[in-house]
């Protein structure tokens, strides 16, 4: 297999990073992880799989994706601020990567039907669309919350031939559709593949999906090298949920001197306020309570409601590779809208986190005047914009 960089290289044989991460399955499930473990091994080590995937990534996906410098913005906060234009891959967000990827591993796998779950609809959306392109049999858990609130990326999902199956159990979220979708999985083993869209869950997702997000990270330090006349960002922020547009956009500077910086929401901050624990198959940081209960991530974003974070962003902050951050609903309606007046780009609230974080630290001095920043804009706003008109009526 191709190495990862030094620092973001490959789990044990156990799937840990560290303390973290592993396979934690009902036992009918192992066989399967295994299967996709060895699959996905073969695969990336496969040049005609990696140039189908690189090919359908420029030729569909529409990369390489721009990095975009913020002039105006810029010159209010003091600093050099670039973007990592993800909202301009196809279907609008850095979700695309690793469904591509997903889906060509499954019908190399022989499986037909392609199961995902959803918050944001961002990753639904962009598996209904990989289903669609393969011919595969597509179907999307997602929280019956987030079905209201991302009504948009709903139609979208059924347009392109996709069964929307809205959860109703806990909180109704994210981590209720990642319950149901890992029942069906159980259930349908044989001839199911499940798409996982972030980097968390049992070995080998995490390290998995992060493989097929580091084009991000990749192309991001190339394009960096050549704004920044041969040298690398001073600071590199993303948004973190599970963390997959992180962890693709770290994994190609994890080995320089910038700086990490991952930004939560304040209502779910894992890394930031959660405590080891097992959920969904892996290891990590989990929000729980004083007897071990898990408690329900709230945010203004779909995408990052959820109790926990990927077992290598875990890791990171672990080893102090990477810090986390986090920021208030309000602070991210101010940023989304800052961004759209200085420089007519319309962020999801995903990504707006990460600015605001960044509006808020240059502010308070936790950031140099003259920094240069390389922020991921994970995806667009279209999605988010009825929710926010009614936020701000």
């Amino acid at each position: 297999m191709t190495a990862a960089t030094s620092m973001m290289g490959e789990p044990n044989e156990a799937g840990r990073f560290g303390e973290f991460g592993g396979r934690y399955v009902p036992e009918s499930l192992v066989p399967a992880c295994l299967e996709l473990e060895r699959a996905f091994h073969e695969a990336w080590d496969d040049p005609l799989f990696r140039s189908e995937l690189n090919e359908l990534l420029h030729s569909y996906a529409g990369r390489p994706t721009p990095v975009t410098e913020c002039r105006q913005l810029s010159s209010e906060l003091g600093i050099r601020l670039m973007l990592k234009r993800e909202d301009l891959a196809h279907t609008g967000s850095h979700k695309i990567n690793n469904v591509l990827g997903q889906a060509l591993l499954a019908k190399r796998m022989g499986k037909h039907r392609f199961i995902a779950e959803t918050g944001a609809g961002q990753h639904g959306v962009a598996s209904a669309t990989a289903a669609a392109l393969l011919g595969l049999e597509c179907v999307v858990y997602m929280g019956e919350v987030d079905v209201k609130r991302q009504a948009l990326n709903v139609f979208r999902m059924q347009l392109l031939g996709a069964t929307v199956i809205p959860v109703t159990s806990g909180a109704r979220t994210l981590k209720d559709a990642i319950n149901d979708a890992l029942r069906d999985w159980v259930a349908s083993v044989e001839s199911t593949y499940y798409c996982i869209g972030s980097v968390v869950g049992p070995h080998p997702y995490p390290f998995m999906v992060r493989q097929f997000q580091r084009v991000v990270g990749e192309e991001a330090r190339e394009q960096c090298r050549v704004i920044l006349n041969g040298e690398d960002p001073d600071l590199v922020v993303a948004c973190v949920g599970g963390g997959s547009n992180a962890a693709g956009t770290f994994a190609g500077f994890a080995d320089t001197k910038a700086r990490l910086v991952g930004v939560e929401p304040e209502g779910g901050a894992a890394n930031g306020h959660g405590v080891a624990g097992i959920v969904h198959g892996m290891r990590s940081n989990f929000l729980q309570d004083e007897s071990g209960q898990i408690e329900e991530a709230t945010s203004i974003s779909a995408g990052l409601d959820y109790p926990g974070v990927g077992p290598e962003h875990a890791y990171l902050a672990a080893i102090g590779r990477a810090t986390y951050e986090s920021v208030s609903d309000a602070e991210v309606l101010d940023a989304f809208q800052r961004l759209a007046r200085t420089e007519g780009i319309l962020p999801a609230l995903e990504p707006a986190h990460a600015l605001a974080w960044i509006i808020r630290a240059t502010e308070e001095g936790k950031i140099a005047q003259g920094e240069r920043i390389l922020m991921t804009l994970s995806g667009r706003g279209d999605k988010d914009v009825a929710e926010i008109m009614e936020l701000l009526s």
